[in-house]
């Protein structure tokens, strides 16, 4: 058995979503002074890897702890999508081999970019048209390679109409070092009560 960790390293230079600077290592006990150490850390609910819940854009959707975790677990398709230069669209994702309560993984060029340093507004997103076509081939969840799944867009159509079809977002993946296909995928969120999103550990295994 193999695993491989695809999640965003957290660092305080760590790449934030539109460089917002949420991400904070305080070190509250030093071993030279306390003979002990510990660090006090602050983090958005959409630091890294995380996986946002409905309750992020749906005004009565559900908040991350009512997400089942089985949506976050489970044979996975890692997409080769680095063909795509700026959006993911139906006739994108026509061409795969998706199955209903398969997890997509979306890899992009997005990998290539850096996880430190600063945010890219360019980074190649899913759009609309894309998300219609996995949730009407319901799939459990799609993931992908940078810290959003869409740009912005005008009523955020791409996670509502993931969310509203019961289908998880997973967002800030690290998929350069991955090649396409089959895997099992777990990535579970922190166990927080209330918030729309939380950060998460995300893995494949392979074998």
């Amino acid at each position: 058995m193999k695993i491989i960790d695809i999640s965003w390293a957290l660092s305080d230079v760590s790449v934030e979503y539109k460089d917002k600077k949420t991400i904070e290592f305080e070190k509250v006990k030093k071993y030279e002074k306390d003979d002990v150490r510990g660090t006090r850390i602050r983090l958005a609910s959409h630091s890294g890897t995380h996986i946002d819940a409905p309750a992020h854009f749906l005004k009565s959707g559900k908040s991350i702890d009512q997400v089942k975790l089985d949506s976050c677990v489970g044979e996975c398709i890692v997409l080769d999508m680095t063909h795509v230069g700026e959006r993911i669209t139906c006739e994108d994702l026509e061409k795969q081999e998706i199955k209903k309560d398969d997890i997509v993984l979306l890899k992009t060029t997005n990998s290539a970019l850096s996880s430190t340093g600063t945010f890219n507004h360019g980074f190649v997103f899913l759009d609309a048209s894309g998300a219609r076509y996995l949730a009407d081939m319901k799939i459990k969840a799609v993931g992908i390679d940078y810290l959003g799944i869409e740009r912005g867009q005008q009523g955020h159509p791409t996670h509502t109409l993931l969310f509203e079809n019961n289908v998880t977002i997973i967002e800030g993946l690290r998929l350069k070092t991955v090649n396409p296909g089959a895997y099992f995928f777990c990535c579970l969120p922190i166990n927080i009560i209330g918030p729309e999103a939380a950060p998460a550990r995300a893995v494949l295994i392979e074998g």
